[in-house]
């Protein structure tokens, strides 16, 4: 199978630091494409960067229309519904797959993302994804993501920090790392608090690949039914009927 995994920042580090995840965690028989916007954003960082990434996530569709499956790899899950417009296979973003995660391992969990600004939209994924009343808190460390890569020792600190506060004080039975750039930090941080730590591009990377391999693709008889169709294939079948 061809997994599309789209960096929706401009950043080619972080592109490069996200394909060794996808590629460490995905199948032998998959095949891995990851890539990013010609242009855009160095990193998203609330809704304008969000807006400014989309022209350059919705191009990449275009270009690989011929993937089985493709993977967000955005904390925001930026463009997520629009590309499951574009799509035939499945369209899975590291957030909502993150959440889904946590929700099958622990009854609680907590997300620590970077800044305070990404928390509002963070809560209204929870809400949309039915979720919210699982999630026990969500932290800002107050690192800007491409502080991640810059200076990762004070970055990995202040995520440790919210994470023993989130165990302490917030009933969080595991945490979920709220920016694809944490994910070198995932099995350190597992083993220095003993509680689940996740990773959305692993977990987007692997619920793709079951997906495909079930034979289920994205639903185009309603809201994520392809553009320019004119009615949808329930319509269709009645006209025809």
């Amino acid at each position: 199978m061809k997994l599309l995994v789209i960096n929706p920042n401009t950043t080619a580090s972080m592109t490069q630091a996200i394909d060794d995840v996808a590629q460490r965690i995905s199948r032998p028989e998959t095949r891995v494409v990851t890539v990013q916007p010609d242009s855009g954003p160095a990193s998203i960082q609330g809704f304008l960067d969000i807006a400014r990434s989309l022209d350059g996530i919705l191009t990449i569709a275009d270009q690989h229309k011929d993937a089985d499956a493709t993977v967000v790899a955005c904390f925001d899950d930026t463009g997520l519904d629009a590309l499951r417009c574009i799509m035939d296979g499945p369209v899975i973003g590291i957030g909502e797959s993150s959440f889904h995660a946590a929700s099958m391992i622990a009854c609680r969990f907590s997300v620590v993302t970077t800044l305070s600004r990404s928390i509002v939209g963070i809560t209204d994924n929870l809400a949309k994804y039915g979720l919210v009343t699982r999630c026990s808190s969500i932290r800002a460390s107050e690192v800007p993501v491409l502080a991640l890569e810059s200076d990762p020792d004070a970055a990995r600190a202040r995520i440790e920090a919210e994470i023993s506060g989130a165990l302490k004080n917030d009933g969080a039975e595991a945490i979920v790392l709220g920016c694809s750039g944490m994910a070198s930090f995932t099995d350190s941080l597992t083993a220095k608090f003993g509680v689940p730590v996740i990773d959305g591009i692993s977990s987007a990377v692997a619920m793709a690949e079951a997906l495909v391999s079930v034979g289920l693709k994205t639903s185009k008889i309603g809201a994520y039914a392809s553009e320019n169709t004119g009615i949808s294939l329930v319509e269709r079948a009645i006209v025809d009927a």
